[in-house]
């Protein structure tokens, strides 16, 4: 049966349900506007998120909130150096028919089969473990004994790691980092923000929320992203950033000649495309912009590029590569920076792909 017209939201239902959604994350959290705007942006394109910062600011908080809000079945799963594939897609048992005694085989489903998956300290556990996880969220099923099992739908990973910390992780990388959409820093909060959050804490209970938005409203959403237009010229000015990050391309600006040894591939661009058509809609808009574009930049491409030698050494991090590919591709402007994570070892940050943060501020509760 098709699907009746009603059932698919209007460009301004979605953008006052996500006011709503934003109003009740903030009942929580304590700033972290920006980054809750990119984590609901990812969710609406259907796309997977990395939350990097350091511990106690607020990650777990914001995905289990936003989990609560979305009315969808949510897990989390602690990564730890002896997790093994099985702890998260599932095994294979054998079972005892109570009445015939016959033992057959049965298929256990792991904690992977939900619609929001927390991976926590996601660069805590061995590549084999790692792997299985984004093997599911590049597929969409689990294989096991020869079997596949379709994951439930929606789909969302938000994984959280600490920049700072070498001893004892498991960095992703390059070519699993770019399975995911986004790749969004979260920074300590300012003065007032800590005073806030700290008065916040110590004097009751965290907010009762309210789910807002029914898995079936989640999926018409979705639908409502795709088929909203993207410009042509949206869609040029996307590859025109992609393609400039490349050093060894005839487009290639003169960062990405100095400071990269690779750019970002056409996944990157289809993110910041995709990414643009769910900001646009957010704002109450019927279609992306080129403004939209330059939002999505920094949170989709910088855990894409590969910094050189010569960048690492000079503690150059991929914003600050993006920052001076911003200024050759639209001219000197002033480039916000809302806070920056604690500089840490030139190879750290050429690592894991650069620490700007966007949006001070952080959890309550």
């Amino acid at each position: 049966m098709s699907e009746s017209p009603q059932q698919v939201p209007s460009v301004a239902e979605v953008g006052a349900r996500f006011e709503e959604l934003e109003r009740g994350i903030s009942s929580r959290i304590v700033g972290l506007d920006e980054v809750v705007e990119d984590l609901l942006v990812c969710l609406l394109s259907g796309g997977h998120c990395l939350l990097t910062g350091v511990p106690g600011l607020a990650k777990t908080l914001l995905v289990s909130t936003v989990s609560e809000l979305l009315s969808l079945e949510y897990r989390r799963i602690q990564f730890t150096p002896d997790l093994m594939p099985a702890d998260i897609t599932g095994t294979e048992v054998i079972a005892q028919d109570k009445k015939t005694g016959e033992r057959s085989f049965r298929y256990l489903p792991g904690p992977i089969f939900a619609n929001i998956i927390l991976a926590d300290e996601i660069n805590r556990t061995p590549p084999k473990t790692q792997s299985a996880l984004l093997e599911a969220m590049e597929e969409g099923f689990v294989t096991s004994v020869g079997k596949r099992h379709a994951l439930d739908s929606p789909f969302f990973v938000l994984a959280t790691q600490n920049p700072i910390e070498q001893e004892g992780t498991y960095p992703l990388p390059a070519a699993q980092l770019d399975r995911f959409m986004m790749n969004v820093p979260v920074d300590y909060p300012s003065e007032a923000e800590e005073y806030r959050i700290i008065r916040k804490t110590i004097t009751g209970p965290p907010a009762e929320l309210e789910a807002l938005l029914s898995r079936d409203e989640i999926v018409s959403i979705l639908a409502r992203v795709r088929s909203t237009p993207a410009p042509d010229a949206v869609v040029r000015e996307a590859m025109r950033v992609v393609r400039a990050t490349r050093p060894d391309g005839s487009t290639a600006t003169g960062a990405a000649k100095e400071w990269l040894s690779w750019g970002a591939g056409p996944r990157a661009a289809h993110a910041i495309i995709t990414g643009a058509k769910a900001r646009a809609l957010i704002r109450g808009r019927e279609a992306a912009s080129v403004d939209d574009v330059w939002a999505l930049v920094r949170p989709v491409l910088r855990h894409r590029l590969i910094p050189n030698y010569r960048a690492i050494a000079g503690q150059i991090s991929t914003d600050d590569i993006l920052d001076r590919i911003d200024e050759e591709l639209r001219g000197p402007r002033s480039i916000e920076r809302v806070g920056w994570l604690p500089r840490v070892a030139g190879f750290a940050r050429g690592l894991f792909g650069g620490n700007g943060a966007r949006g001070a501020g952080r959890v309550t509760a």
